[in-house]
């Protein structure tokens, strides 16, 4: 029995729900904390996003099952970053990549906080999804990180989902919030980054 639940769990698939690959279900791996954005959660987020998100360039710090980068670029992103830890979820994302022919998506195996410590774009981002597993707590570490004139172009849009029920959360004070909304257990807000004075 236990070989039947584990065959049924790795077929969960996420559906795309508008642009170039609306209605294709792509298949992801059922890990610990991987917990792809709900549809109906993505459809208002992207409804926000709208008059954004052509030819954004967009980073998705915590790729999971790629509900929001593939979203992203089946609505006419020009690229996006996908940073994903977990090595299954990783090939997951590469596989459904090659199936879609998304060449303008870029997989990166790697701890997105190490990734932003690390690492310095060649030009900053439109849009940047923020949605970590919910029982690490790293939405306020995540977005100080990031908080920089190297990841973000000056009024880039951030995405950050969290639990409702958590009250721990801080956002950088040089961000505008622009959205905000809660569906079931989960929060989902959107900014816009106000670059700091000199």
């Amino acid at each position: 029995m236990r070989g039947v639940k584990t065959q049924a769990k790795a077929q969960q698939k996420l559906r795309i729900i508008g642009g170039q690959w609306r209605s294709r279900r792509l298949p992801f791996p059922a890990l610990p904390g991987l917990r792809p954005t709900g549809d109906r959660v993505r459809e208002t987020l992207f409804n926000w996003l709208a008059a954004d998100i052509a030819g954004a360039r967009c980073l998705d710090l915590f790729a999971g099952s790629g509900a929001l980068c593939f979203e992203a670029l089946s609505r006419g992103a020009a690229s996006c970053t996908a940073i994903e830890q977990h090595p299954e979820a990783v090939q997951q994302l590469s596989d459904n990549r090659a199936l879609l022919e998304a060449e303008n998506l870029i997989v990166v195996g790697a701890d997105s906080q190490q990734y932003l410590q690390q690492n310095r774009p060649q030009k900053g981002y439109h849009i940047v999804f923020i949605d970590p597993p919910f029982d690490k707590q790293l939405h306020s570490a995540i977005c100080a990180a990031v908080n920089s004139p190297d990841w973000l172009v000056p009024g880039a849009t951030i995405y950050c989902e969290l639990p409702a029920a958590d009250n721990s959360f801080t956002a950088p004070a040089n961000w505008q919030q622009r959205r905000e909304k809660v569906a079931g257990e989960v929060k989902y807000c959107l900014y816009s980054y106000i670059e700091p004075s000199a």
